[in-house]
């Protein structure tokens, strides 16, 4: 068996595994975030929740798809090492760049909510005072 066939199955197995790993871990403990984001509105965060994951799958495996290309043929099992850890570099960091992306948008959203919560006064207004001809 060609040795870059080896080294494709493996950069595609490892691969997806951590993007399945990751997309998993991201969507359990992103769910409370969410909630946070949404006022409690866990439906929606569910729903928001799951429509991260896919647009998360679908964007990481489909750069892991068009990544796979090998530009030279590996000669030695060292060659086969060193193409997998280069491809599985990029993944990586391109799955935090993708996780620090969704944080800082998600963390803007956040802000907003907390300020616009403390914009509300704790109690309505019960009574209008005439402001006082004292000049």
């Amino acid at each position: 068996m060609d040795l870059t066939v080896v080294a494709y199955a493996i950069y595609l197995l490892v691969s997806v595994g951590l993007t399945v790993w990751v997309a998993r871990t991201l969507s359990r403990n992103g769910r409370i975030f969410l909630g946070d984001v949404l006022h409690g509105n866990e439906k929606l965060a569910d729903a928001v929740n799951h429509l991260l994951v896919v647009g998360f799958y679908l964007v990481n495996l489909g750069f892991v798809a068009l990544y796979l290309n090998q530009d030279g043929a590996v000669a030695d099992p060292r060659g086969v090492f060193e193409a997998v850890s280069a491809k599985l570099g990029v993944v990586l960091l391109v799955l935090g760049a993708l996780h620090l992306g969704n944080v800082f948008v998600l963390n803007k959203m956040r802000r907003r909510g907390v300020m616009e919560r403390e914009q509300v006064p704790p109690v309505a207004p019960q009574d209008w005072v005439a402001p006082s001809a004292r000049a």
